[in-house]
């Protein structure tokens, strides 16, 4: 039998004609009509004014930073439970994350924990330069309470919502949430260019310089010269192209993806052990991923039981994030709390979510995880 993956891209059928126009007018370049167009409708997706399309979700996270000036000697609240794209921005332009552990109901960004350290930093006469928040698995964080404690203390919030796009809380769009928001395009997201980011904001003085360093900081000069020091961050037309066809599916991915979650609710609800990430009643997930919660001691079995006998039958799951305060390359990083993170890691198995599955790869997956049960 052909293997599940995760999550794999899946083509609409929009993407090869915006594509072929991409060849046929040779706009084969990191700009073009294309890149425009791309901005243009995921900014108004995302419920703001301003979008700069970027290689990566990771790129999007490091101009950020450094458009609010943060460098060596600043530390930036992140959160813990995260792929390691979110602390890593921090650290390339020198400074130094303090992770802040989840909460239970959202798995987000816990928002007590960010009131407590930036009291405690307020306190000690030295804030964070920045609070980054991760919308986990497609679910946005709880964002008055941290929104307000980031205002309370002037401290700039930065959103990643990189897994998120298509998501909301209280009515508001994933990706519109602090000063700037970054989303990706990686090739597991819910919809893809094959690589690629977007940059969101509504300064446009933001936007505007984020695309002057990402194209190498080049002058308004007729020769090359440079004043500051920029990157090779921009999308190119062609896979702007693809993006655009994918934006236009993404109504679509989310539907598929929450019937996705309800067959896996209703088909493992009634296993002894076995819970789910739930969405919160703040908002709507996108449920990129439909992840499920493996309680050893009722469920007679664990996590990694379950991964390695789905593996072995061709199907690929993943544990959940591994928190970055357990991370090797941030082991000299302060982490406030990061008990739940850590059960969450312990138990949390990402289930195959990808739209294009069929009724029958969705029942083989769970026949097999039902055959590691007592």
């Amino acid at each position: 039998m052909a293997r599940i993956y995760l999550s794999p891209p899946h083509m609409s059928g929009d993407e090869q004609p915006l594509v072929h126009e991409a060849f046929d007018t040779n706009w084969i370049a990191p700009l073009g009509p294309h890149v425009n167009g791309f901005e243009v409708e995921t900014a108004a997706r995302a419920g703001v004014p301003h979008a700069a399309a970027l290689s990566s979700g990771t790129a999007a996270l490091h101009l950020a930073l450094l458009m609010l000036d943060v460098g060596p000697g600043d530390e930036v609240l992140c959160s813990d439970l995260t792929f390691a794209a979110s602390a890593n921005a921090i650290t390339y332009v020198g400074a130094k994350p303090v992770f802040i552990d989840a909460e239970a109901s959202t798995w987000n960004l816990d928002p007590a924990l960010v009131a407590e350290e930036l009291e405690r930093a307020a306190a000690a006469g030295k804030l964070p330069a920045a609070v980054l928040s991760v919308d986990l698995y497609g679910q946005c964080a709880d964002y008055d309470p941290i929104v307000a404690a980031c205002e309370r203390f002037g401290v700039p919030l930065i959103e990643d919502a990189a897994e998120a796009l298509g998501a909301s809380y209280k009515g508001r769009p994933a990706g519109s949430f602090g000063v700037m928001a970054a989303l990706s395009f990686n090739g597991n997201k819910i919809i893809t260019c094959g690589g690629g980011g977007m940059l969101l904001s509504s300064d446009e003085a933001f936007v505007t310089r984020a695309r002057f360093l990402a194209t190498q900081a080049r002058d308004p000069a007729p020769h090359y010269q440079h004043t500051t020091i920029g990157y090779n961050y921009r999308l190119s037309n062609l896979l702007a192209a693809v993006g655009r066809g994918q934006l236009r599916a993404l109504d679509e991915r989310i539907r598929v993806k929450r019937r996705i979650h309800r067959f896996y609710k209703e088909t493992l609800g009634d296993a002894p052990g076995f819970s789910f990430l739930e969405e919160a009643p703040t908002g709507d997930s996108n449920f990129w991923l439909t992840v499920a919660l493996i309680d050893p001691a009722v469920a007679g079995t664990d996590r990694e039981t379950i991964r390695l006998h789905l593996e072995g039958c061709d199907i690929e799951s993943r544990p959940v994030w591994k928190p970055m305060h357990l991370q090797p390359v941030f082991a000299d990083c302060r982490v406030c709390g990061g008990g739940v993170s850590e059960g969450l890691f312990d138990r949390g198995l990402c289930l195959p979510s990808g739209t294009a599955m069929s009724d029958g790869d969705l029942e083989r997956i769970v026949t097999e995880i039902r055959r590691c049960l007592p």
